[in-house]
């Protein structure tokens, strides 16, 4: 017997890295919030590996820490070795990773969650959701019926979850979770298509089983650089990770038991992530390799267990246990979590406008691996949006959309919307066409001032980041001022750093720009030089150095602004415009784009049919 259980204005289904930064984001702007998870234990749990951050996710991460999000922040209080990745590329592509103690993260996020105002966090499976009105209704499995004007769908892979383990499956979420079976059949009756991804995750080893004398040894970096702009206690790494390589033999067992897959046995019907791929599917895509990486990091300070990266498997457990013995220095390892793939429902996202919103369904919101996506970085990030706009909307203000040039949290959004996904999507530098404006370091350059516009960052905060500005521009100002005579020991520190002598007087943001200098190198000949934060530095040199360069692609920048802000309205009929093909009319119709810009990332409309699309629109605006 149902009952009337009460109203919230938002409701979140999910407690994982989504549905946390959706539940804080709206509670923080002032909307009553209910978040519900089926298991409380499992909340901000780290189902996958046992890390925050990597290439272009690291972005992520600062941008949402930019709008006033938790992610950062929780990433920095939980750290247990913290590395900057590629630092021998340039500056677009340095992104921050840190190995997280995953047991204290869960607690962390968890104990956030319950301390914020106008939130209740529930144990409760919501089993059907449906329309009342004006209003949404929450049911679930015990019957407790609660009324919304927001759903904020975030449920990971959850939904309709089951499990592959070589011949045997199951139903099933993460970490031997309950899966949530009945909220599919739900969506569908509303008339929300779902399909079937998959993912993977690696076995756990036992640390003491492991011989370490014969793996390399990969320490953190020092000092380790926070996530969050906030962050301002030292960070310290507590713990080191090791690599180590797959070899034939390693290959062998793999392509001898292959049929034992249910990848390749037809069982599992879900697409799994082109990117991240099970160390079956590497043998097979990749057969020329004779071996593949191996990261073996820890799960947490606590712990003994082990996180084999590079290896997700869904191949039984005795095989499993058989290639890892053909490792270096996993000869007498020992397994404390088989590892598995896991199959789930999610939907098109192409469903959904670049709020969030679905296009057919006001207030309801999706958000994470739910849209199609894969990582807990990228679902933060949604789930972040996600929460603000539901807000925005409860409260009668106009909801946000971070473009494609503002952040990567914007590409990630409009390659959703725009262009839909084939297989589980995964952020990387290489999909935005911006990314050396879109750097981590000035993340907050790019976005702070959103979040306080939407209101997540505080009083305190916004008039640290306007100091900070106010410290980027004088130092820049004296930099440009300051002019370095020559001397003998000027000019011997120059040659040290092998770059040509002083024959005038230069200027020190000219010396800034020599390829072989920088800051530190110029500490001697600086001797002015006021105290100044580390990363200010690393964000003023990055601007002087690559200044050409910058400037080139903020024309870019302003150029697709110009097609963003071309509209399209949202009654147009496209069967009626002349000159379009029957192919853009097609697309153009499916994803009925929000403007200009849009519709010209859509596969399948030209820039022929752009020109098009123009011209009528200017004739109507006539």
């Amino acid at each position: 017997m149902n009952y009337y259980a009460g109203n919230y204005d938002v409701i979140v289904i999910g407690a994982g890295h989504s549905g946390i930064e959706a539940a804080l984001a709206a509670a923080r702007l002032d909307c009553m919030t209910a978040i519900f998870t089926i298991n409380m234990d499992s909340v901000g749990n780290m189902p996958c590996n046992p890390s925050i951050g990597g290439t272009a996710k690291g972005h992520l991460v600062r941008e949402i820490d930019a709008l006033g999000g938790e992610m950062g922040k929780a990433a920095d209080a939980c750290t247990i070795q913290s590395r900057m990745l590629n630092r021998g590329k340039g500056p677009a592509v340095h992104s921050l990773r840190a190995q997280i103690d995953r047991r204290r993260y869960a607690e962390h996020m968890k104990h956030v969650l319950e301390l914020q105002d106008n939130l209740d966090l529930i144990q409760a499976e919501i089993i059907d959701i449906r329309k009342n009105d004006n209003n949404w209704i929450c049911t679930t499995k015990l019957g407790a019926e609660y009324e919304t004007k927001a759903v904020i769908l975030a449920t990971g892979t959850y939904l309709g979850g089951r499990i592959f383990v070589g011949e045997v499956d199951y139903e099933g979420g993460p970490d031997g979770m309950f899966p949530a079976n009945e909220l599919s059949k739900s969506l569908n009756r509303l008339g929300i298509k779902t399909r079937r991804f998959k993912t993977g995750t690696p076995a756990r080893v036992s640390k003491a089983s492991l011989n370490l004398n014969k793996l390399e040894r990969q320490d953190g970096d020092e000092p380790i650089i926070p996530f969050s702009f906030e962050t301002k206690d030292k960070i310290e790494n507590k713990t080191v990770c090791h690599i180590t390589y797959t070899n034939l033999e390693t290959k062998r067992i793999i392509l001898e038991n292959l049929h034992r897959s249910p990848l390749y046995g037809g069982k599992i019907e879900g697409i799994g992530p082109r990117y991240c791929p099970s160390i079956e599917d590497k043998i097979v895509r990749f057969s020329e390799k004779e071996r593949h990486q191996i990261f073996i990091e820890p799960c947490g300070i606590h712990t003994e267990e082990m996180y084999l990266q590079g290896m997700s498997s869904s191949l039984p457990e005795e095989v499993q246990i058989k290639f890892l013995h053909t490792i270096d220095g996993l000869e007498n390892v020992k397994i404390m979590r088989t590892a598995y793939a896991i199959e789930y429902d999610c939907i098109d996202p192409i469903e959904l406008n670049a709020t969030l919103e679905f296009k057919n369904y006001p207030g309801l919101y999706g958000s994470g691996q739910f849209n199609g996506s894969s990582g807990y970085e990228e679902a933060a990030a949604q789930g972040l949006i996600a929460g603000i706009n539901a807000s925005l909307k409860i409260h009668g203000k106009k909801q946000i959309i971070i473009n494609r040039s503002q952040a990567y949290i914007g590409t990630l959004i409009d390659d959703l919307v725009t262009k839909g996904c084939a297989d589980p999507y995964r952020m990387m530098t290489s999909r935005s066409e911006y990314r050396l404006v879109l750097r981590q370091d000035n993340a907050d350059e790019r976005l702070t001032p959103i979040g306080h516009e939407v209101g997540l960052i505080s009083e305190k905060r916004w008039n640290d980041f306007l100091n900070k500005q106010q410290a980027k521009k004088m130092e820049i100002k004296r930099l440009y001022d300051t002019v370095i005579a020559p001397s003998k020991q000027v000019n011997d520190i120059l040659e040290k750093y092998h770059t040509a002598p002083l024959v005038t007087g230069a200027r020190l943001i000219d010396l800034i720009k020599r390829p072989q200098l920088g800051y530190d190198q110029l500490k001697d000949i600086d001797i002015n030089r006021p105290e100044i934060d580390n990363m200010v530095k690393e964000h003023i040199e990055i601007e002087i150095k690559y200044e050409g360069y910058i400037k080139r692609q903020q024309a870019q920048i302003n150029d697709m602004q110009r097609l963003e802000n071309r509209l399209i309205p949202n009654d147009i009929n496209y069967d009626n415009i002349t000159g379009l093909r029957l192919e853009a009319i097609e697309k153009l119709k499916k994803w009925r784009p929000m403007n200009i810009g849009q519709a010209g990332r859509i596969s399948g409309v030209s820039p022929a049919d752009i020109q098009v699309l123009l011209i009528y629109l200017s004739s109507i605006n006539k």
